[in-house]
């Protein structure tokens, strides 16, 4: 897919995903949180810094760093969804986070002047990005002389069966190939060396990698359909394009791949952040 209609095309996935996630924001968070906890600890957010979150989401990552700015600092929560960022509004405005402004804006080229934050944010997303090197030179460029990245992207996909197995499924089911590695995707960056070699021909220095265990626990095969159908990026849209009754099979076929992790009455998937802080 060419760069421009990779763009459009992400735009409206995540676009479509902002309602799903806003609603299971808790579940989310609770399920992922040690990758976000770990970010916001190597970013070491001090009070009065700005902090810039991209691809924020629902904003629960940067909240989490905005405790610590104080009323002299300031985090600006951004993703190239504005459904995303109203998300991310509405959250700040039930937790009382006050030090917080949203913007709509493409991490590829960023309406901030040169070495204007001390920090910057991004949980999962450069590894969905049309053009990564650009991305993370962009970063660069906004982020002060020894100013930190703290950032997650998703491991392999034998460390992540949550993400991994749906997408297996719905290959199998329409014939599609195997995705390029080296295109944008959940996987593009989750070989560490693919990382480092990212982030230092941007001019970072990297000063940690580390993978962070999450879990997904779903309670029934309700709850993990949901979850595919309503958060699962790309392939929750491919389902909903899809007739009712080839719904109906893909679920089948999907409830068979995760046999394997029924546990108690439910399904418990692990995963795998990869996780880096570079300067």
């Amino acid at each position: 897919m060419a760069t421009k209609e990779y763009r459009q095309a992400g735009l409206e996935i995540w676009e479509a995903m902002a309602a799903g996630w806003d609603r299971r924001r808790d579940w989310m968070w609770a399920a992922t949180r040690a990758a976000g906890e770990w970010m916001v600890d190597a970013l070491d957010p001090k009070p009065g810094h700005t902090v810039l979150e991209l691809a924020c989401g629902v904003g629960d990552t940067g909240f989490a760093a905005a405790a610590a700015l104080g009323n002299d600092g300031r985090l600006i929560a951004t993703d190239f969804a504005g459904e995303m960022v109203e998300a991310a509004r509405r959250r700040a405005e039930e937790l009382g986070v006050t030090n917080a402004e949203f913007r709509v804006m493409d991490a590829e080229r960023m309406d901030l002047d040169d070495h204007s934050v001390d920090g910057v944010l991004c949980r999962w997303g450069y590894m969905l990005m049309a053009d990564i090197p650009a991305a993370l030179e962009e970063t660069r460029r906004v982020l002060r002389p020894g100013g930190r990245l703290a950032m997650s992207v998703w491991g392999t996909p034998d460390r992540n069966p949550w993400a991994s197995v749906p997408g297996r499924v719905i290959r199998e089911h329409t014939g599609a190939p195997p995705p390029d590695p080296t295109a944008p995707g959940i996987f593009a960056m989750g070989k560490p060396e693919r990382t480092r070699e990212l982030l230092e021909s941007a001019g970072f220095e990297v000063q940690r990698l580390k993978l962070v265990e999450v879990e997904y626990w779903f309670e029934s095969a309700d709850e993990h359909w949901t979850f595919v159908r309503e958060l699962a990026g790309a392939l929750a849209v491919l389902i909903r394009d899809m007739p009712p009754d080839e719904q109906e099979q893909v679920r089948e076929e999907l409830l068979a791949a995760i046999a394997p992790f029924e546990e108690d009455g439910g399904y418990r998937m692990p995963g795998a952040a990869l996780n880096a802080l570079a300067v």
